[in-house]
């Protein structure tokens, strides 16, 4: 115990958060039974651990996000589920080659009891087995007592451990409900069917990943943390178990976005008593605060945090985020002629008229024009973003279509020449003809898409998306090996950029001498 630190608390006439006493380290086990590289491990009070995983969202600018779809087409449950448009950032900045990328950190175990005790309890509890069973019973503000007594400890006793973006230290709060749905479904680590499906991919059936009510599961009991298999980010139990508290309220599903009314604290993810057919991404529930007789908890339901930092962190920061925002809707940094000369020429009125009235109104229009072209901005980066995986896929094809023609080849050459022919050879020169048609055909429309792509967007668009598809991709394991055949189509695109030339054999060849790692 820090007694220093209680003396001066009390002779300043503040208060202090102190951990509890009777301290035994705990083993690995209590706190991270299945570890994985890059586990991010936060030390407790009690000599005891909360693990982490980074759940990775790709950005270059202060004001870049990810579009994503949350939720799920549901006719019964439309006004609580219904799929809907959103966005999702991380907190922290990891280097990364040239450029950054961003991440937040999500707890890779749900709260347990032997956690929670370490916190909020005067002494310290015992390490055993059982105190992996998630802290059910929970409220909402017992989870935020939780959060800001850990947070304070953090601060006294382990600061330099904390990530930290810009200088400032992260803290620990339970997650958004886009923070948690993200990573539930598995994040950048999963293609786009893969992460709009029910749950994440779990090949080796239900039963070996989540928990969920009956007997082929947790029969009616509440389980160990980490028993089973992690989803794709390396997280345990998201989606069975016990149903985890989100930070913000509850608000309903009206089509494509949420009611304006805010009522209860939303719940995510099932339980150990839910039947396996509520197991889903999207599933979530409204509880009351409070109830007749107090705060409403429940043994069904416990916490996971998250772990996140400031928006506005430092002077230059700001400096950063504002030069952004300005830019916002105005193309700034495209390669077009000015076509926004609207949103300019409506600022520039805006800032001589002297009507009050009327410079209120020009303003509103000119960011109303501003948002409109931001969301047509962030459409064509996505096009830009597909148009690329198109080519790094076409490269592919480029490259088995051709080996295998180079092979059909060898055997006309080795068994239909001069007096090797035989019956065989006029079938075979037809499977020739029929595969130099297939090749000629798709370098065409390989380089018709390249074109395409080029004239359209240009280098400096085309360029920017570069490095966040790359990122992508190599975070997706199902789409990492198309990592080699994107650098090949991009360079063959910046030549075709640089000087105009169309050399469509040139191309394939280039697609076909792509090694693989």
């Amino acid at each position: 115990m820090n007694y220093k630190l209680i003396v001066q608390s009390l002779l300043l006439g503040t208060s202090v958060i102190v951990g509890p006493v009777g301290a035994q380290a705990w083993e690995p086990r209590f706190y991270n039974p299945q570890p994985l590289e890059n586990d991010v491990v936060l030390p407790m009070p009690c000599d005891g651990s909360m693990v982490f995983r980074k759940v990775y969202v790709p950005a270059s600018k202060p004001l870049d996000d990810l579009p994503i779809h949350v939720g799920q087409d549901s006719e019964e449950w439309g006004y609580v589920e219904q799929t809907r448009p959103d966005f999702i950032a991380g907190s922290f900045t990891e280097k990364q080659g040239k450029g950054s990328t961003r991440y937040y950190l999500m707890a890779k175990y749900e709260l347990s009891q032997l956690q929670y005790q370490a916190v909020m309890n005067a002494e310290c509890p015992k390490a055993k087995n059982s105190g992996r069973l998630p802290q059910t019973e929970l409220n909402w503000m017992d989870a935020m007592q939780f959060a800001h007594r850990y947070n304070q400890w953090l601060r006294e006793n382990a600061l330099n451990r904390l990530p930290a973006e810009d200088g400032t230290a992260g803290f620990v709060r339970l997650p958004t409900e886009i923070e948690w749905e993200f990573a539930a479904r598995g994040g950048v680590e999963l293609g786009q069917s893969d992460f709009r499906g029910l749950t994440y991919p779990m090949p080796e059936g239900l039963n070996q990943y989540e928990w969920y009510g009956g007997a082929q599961s947790s029969n009616g009991k509440v389980q160990l943390t980490g028993l089973l298999k992690p989803n794709p980010l390396g997280l345990h139990d998201m989606l069975g178990n016990v149903d985890e508290l989100i930070f913000e309220s509850f608000r309903l599903n009206k089509l494509d976005r949420q009611h304006g009314q805010a009522g209860g604290f939303i719940v995510r993810g099932a339980n150990y008593l839910s039947p396996a057919a509520d197991l889903r991404s999207a599933l979530r529930k409204e509880q009351a605060y409070y109830g007749q007789s107090g705060p409403t908890q429940s043994k069904t339901t416990g916490a996971r945090f998250a772990l996140v930092s400031t928006a506005l962190t430092s002077r230059d920061r700001v400096a950063a985020i504002e030069k952004n925002w300005q830019e916002l809707g105005t193309g700034a940094g495209e390669s077009q002629q000015d076509h926004n000369g609207a949103v300019q020429q409506l600022g520039k009125l805006a800032t001589e008229v002297e009507d009050e009235g009327l410079k209120v109104q020009l303003k509103d229009l000119e960011l109303q024009l501003r948002a409109a072209k931001q969301r047509q901005e962030e459409a064509r980066d996505s096009a830009i973003q597909s148009d690329l995986e198109l080519g790094a896929f076409l490269c592919t094809k480029l490259k088995d279509d051709g080996l295998y023609l180079e092979n059909l080849e060898r055997n006309f050459e080795l068994n239909c020449k001069g007096d090797l022919a035989d019956a065989t050879c006029e079938r075979r020169e037809a499977g020739l003809k029929e595969q130099q048609d297939r090749v000629h055909k798709l370098g065409r429309y390989y380089a018709d898409s390249l074109i395409r792509s080029g004239n359209l967007y240009g280098q400096t668009l085309i360029s920017q998306q570069v490095p966040l598809l790359q990122e992508l991709m190599e975070r997706n394991p199902s789409q990492r090996q198309l990592l080699p055949y994107l650098q090949a189509h991009w360079i063959t695109q910046q030549a075709y950029l640089k000087n105009g030339q169309i050399d469509v054999k040139k191309w394939s060849q280039a697609c076909k001498q792509v090694k693989l790692p």
